[in-house]
C-alpha cells in the first residue's frame, strides 16, 4: 500500500450515499487532466512491459492497459495522507498519485512493484482506514481488487469489517463480459458481489468500467461519501474482455470521443498529452538503472 500526496445508473445503492444531491458538472481542465494521464499511464505501461519482454525487470506482467479508467478516474483527486492498496495496478497507481517516475521505475526494476497477495492488501487497508476513522483525519483508503470472480472470497471478510465498523474506505473491482447469444447468461460474479455488499451494509455502485467520466463520477461521490463518515462503498467496474475491447475501442478511445462531443478534442491535444512523456520515461528508466 502507498500513502501519498498527491454512466452512473441511479438505484437504491446510489441513493444510500449520504449528501448525494446528484452529479456536478466536471470541468473541461479536469476532463482533459483525465485524459492526459491516462495516455501517459498507456505508454508507461507499455514501457513496463517491453522492460519484462527484454528480461530487465521482474514480475508476472500484470497488464494496467485497456485498465486506465479506474485507475486514473478514482486515484487522480485523492488528497495527502491518503491510502492506496496498490494490487493489482501497482506502479500505475504510484504514478497517477505523484510518485516521481524514476522511484517508480526504480522499484519496479528491483522487484519491489510486485504487490503482496490480496488477503494481506485488503487486511494492511482496513486497518488503515480504522486508523483514519479513530483519528477523525478525513483521509480515505482506496483499496483495488482485481478482477472477478477471483476477488470474491477474499472481498467479504473485507466487507463485513468495514460496514461493521463503517470505514472511510472504498473498494474497486474490474469485471469483464462479453457479449452473449440470445437466451444465454454469463456468471461473472455480478449478483454475488452485490448480495455480499448487501449483506454487509456497503453500497455496491455498477459502473461502466470503460468509461473514464463514469468512474470519476462515481468514484469523486463515494470517495466523499467515506471522507463525510458515511462508511464505505463498492465500486463494480465493468469492462469488455480483451477479444471484445478490441471491437468496441478502450478507455482510450472511448475518452477522445467524449472530448470530441464537447468540442474538446483535436490531433493536436493528442500530440499534446504525450508530447515530451517519451523522453521522461527514458530518463527515468535511466536514473533507475544507475
Amino acid at each position: 500500500m502507498t500513502t501519498r500526496k498527491t454512466k452512473l445508473s441511479p438505484d437504491a445503492n446510489t441513493a444510500q450515499l449520504a449528501g448525494h444531491d446528484g452529479l456536478s458538472l466536471i470541468s473541461n481542465e479536469k476532463l482533459l487532466q483525465i485524459y492526459s494521464t491516462m495516455v501517459k499511464c498507456r505508454l508507461l505501461e507499455e514501457r513496463s512491459r517491453l522492460l519484462l519482454e527484454n528480461g530487465k525487470r521482474a514480475g508476472k506482467g500484470k497488464a494496467g492497459s485497456g485498465h486506465e479508467a479506474a485507475a486514473v478516474a478514482v486515484a487522480i483527486d485523492l488528497l495527502s495522507g491518503d491510502t492506496v492498496a496498490r494490487t493489482p495496478l501497482g506502479f500505475l497507481l504510484d504514478f497517477i498519485t505523484g510518485a516521481p517516475l524514476s522511484s517508480v521505475f526504480r522499484e519496479m526494476l528491483d522487484g519491489a512493484s510486485n504487490p503482496a497477495p490480496l488477503g494481506a492488501q485488503l487486511e494492511a487497508a482496513s486497518a488503515a482506514a480504522l486508523t483514519n476513522k479513530t483519528k477523525k483525519s478525513g483521509k480515505v483508503v482506496v483499496a483495488f481488487l482485481g478482477d472477478l470472480p477471483a476477488s470474491l472470497d477474499f472481498l467479504e471478510e473485507a466487507l463485513s469489517y468495514a460496514g461493521v465498523h463503517q470505514l472511510p474506505i472504498l473498494f474497486v473491482c474490474r469485471n469483464g463480459t462479453v457479449s452473449m447469444p440470445r437466451g444465454q447468461k454469463k456468471t461473472d460474479g455480478t449478483e454475488e458481489l452485490a448480495r455480499k455488499a448487501q449483506a454487509h451494509g456497503v453500497p455496491c455502485i455498477p459502473v461502466d468500467g470503460d468509461d473514464a467520466v463514469a468512474v470519476y463520477r462515481v468514484a469523486t461521490e463515494s470517495i466523499a461519501h467515506a471522507r463525510r463518515g458515511n462508511g464505505p462503498t463498492l465500486i463494480e467496474c465493468k469492462t469488455l474482455e480483451p477479444q471484445a475491447r478490441n471491437k468496441v475501442g478502450l478507455p482510450i478511445k472511448n475518452m477522445e470521443e467524449y472530448l470530441t462531443r464537447k468540442g474538446l478534442f483535436g490531433k493536436e491535444l493528442k500530440r499534446k498529452a504525450a508530447a515530451g512523456f517519451d523522453g521522461e520515461l527514458d530518463a527515468a528508466i535511466a536514473a533507475a538503472q544507475s
